[in-house]
């Protein structure tokens, strides 16, 4: 059974496997996937650190555009994600599928989110004097999210001020095997 590894810094990178299993039926390994060390975990956050300049200068308009595909991309392989959700939890088929779909609303949500990313001018409380938000890119940014919702809650697992695009950016990466940065 071939290994799926985790990447880090636009590497496939392996490790100790260990299987996934179908909870509703244990006959069926859904696949071995790499358990990442410690060092893995520190190198992906280096990475991700380093690649953060790069990001962080991006447009509205690129943000907007890798989000966009990402909802595209879910959504058009909702049935297929849906049924691997559904081997991997033991979910029923119909909540496989609804929770890809909802992941892809998400996506598709903060695409929306992306455009409205400018700032705000608020009232002063002193006379003659503005004020201005804007938002700004102020790191990498770490989730810890429950087993049972593998892709809706990752991907609501944030809000319109923070770098949700770079999440998408990096699962298509992943999925198309391309570069990082």
């Amino acid at each position: 059974m071939t290994l799926h590894q985790n990447l880090i810094a636009g590497e496939w990178v392996g490790g100790d496997g260990v299987a996934n299993i179908n909870p509703s039926d244990t006959n069926d390994v859904i696949g071995d996937y790499a358990r990442a060390s410690a060092e893995d975990a520190k190198a992906a956050i280096a990475a991700a650190k380093a690649a953060f300049p790069a990001w962080s200068r991006s447009g509205i308009l690129e943000r907007h555009a890798i989000l966009r595909k990402t909802a595209d991309e879910i959504l058009a392989r909702k049935d297929e994600l849906g049924r691997l959700l559904s081997r991997e939890e033991g979910k029923t088929l119909a909540e496989g599928i609804g929770e890809t779909v909802r992941a892809g609303q998400i996506f598709d949500f903060f695409a929306g989110e992306a455009l409205r990313l400018a700032g705000e001018v608020i009232p002063s409380v002193r006379p003659n004097i503005g004020v201005e938000i804007t938002r700004e890119p102020v790191g990498v940014v770490g989730i810890i999210t429950p087993w049972n919702f593998p892709i809706a809650i990752p991907a609501w697992k944030t809000d319109r001020h923070s770098r949700l695009e770079d999440r998408a950016g990096a699962l298509l990466r992943q999925h198309h095997r391309l570069q990082a940065g």
